[in-house]
């Protein structure tokens, strides 16, 4: 039997402007289970980003619930969502996010220290051979290259043994070749780990690779297609569907 790891139950979300309210996202339903890969498409503006931030629980709707491992994050002050994402949640950002003064193994360390795992540097170097980057563990980010500033963050992601991978636009700054590697490593390291992959992309290829993919329109949801692909028909093959 799947295990839900996230669900949202109407969740909206509004700013205010010198007109009046803005909504940003209405009536936002959606539950994903546990291993599941789904993406977020849709155009510019229609609110795929801030849905992919409610659901991380970097920032909190104006009304609904949002439901993580168990935990209601819309109950929660941001120091408690903070020790949930620490405990639970992995982020790959288009930009990397790596520290600059840090080399790659203490970028991949960073985040299980700060939850005082006594194994850091094991995991740390086992991700980044995973990876295949065991030979830059000491270099720092100015001295890799794009695509391997991106391995080091999924390795960094995967490291912190997440339930839910977070991935905003993961090949956006990279060329098609590495676009297509760091695509390779997020789904295979995905499958490999039973992760929950929630991702947002403006690539119809990587969104179809999802088990799911979630259209946003004008705030709304139009649509969630199952999409049966490789990866999903490995990670499911022998249960029913």
């Amino acid at each position: 039997m799947s295990t839900t790891v996230l669900q949202a139950n109407n969740l909206c979300y509004q700013v205010t402007t010198s007109e009046g309210p803005l909504t940003i996202l209405n009536d936002i339903n959606l539950k994903i289970d546990q291993g599941e890969s789904m993406a977020i498409v849709g155009a510019s503006g229609s609110g795929k980003t801030t849905l992919l931030g409610l659901l991380a629980g970097l920032d909190s709707p104006t009304q609904g619930e949002l439901w993580l491992e168990g935990h209601c994050l819309t109950t929660l002050d941001e120091e408690q969502r903070a020790r949930i994402r620490a405990q639970h949640v992995g982020f790959v950002f288009q930009t990397f996010q790596l520290l600059p003064g840090l080399t790659a193994l203490e970028n991949v360390m960073l985040p299980s220290e700060l939850r005082n795992d006594a194994n850091a540097r094991s995991l740390a170097h086992t991700f980044l051979e995973r990876v295949n980057l065991q030979h830059r563990m000491h270099h720092y980010p100015r001295q890799l290259s794009g695509g391997e500033q991106q391995r080091v963050a999924l390795a960094r992601a995967f490291a912190s043994e997440p339930k839910i991978l977070f991935a905003d636009e993961p090949t956006g700054s990279l060329d098609t070749h590495n676009g297509e590697h760091i695509s390779d490593l997020l789904f295979d390291m995905n499958a490999e780990n039973n992760t929950t992959l929630v991702l947002v992309t403006h690539e119809p290829a990587l969104a179809h690779r999802c088990q799911r993919s979630l259209h946003i329109e004008a705030g709304h949801i139009q649509s969630a297609p199952i999409q049966p692909s490789k990866v999903a028909q490995q990670q499911h093959d022998g249960q029913p569907q």
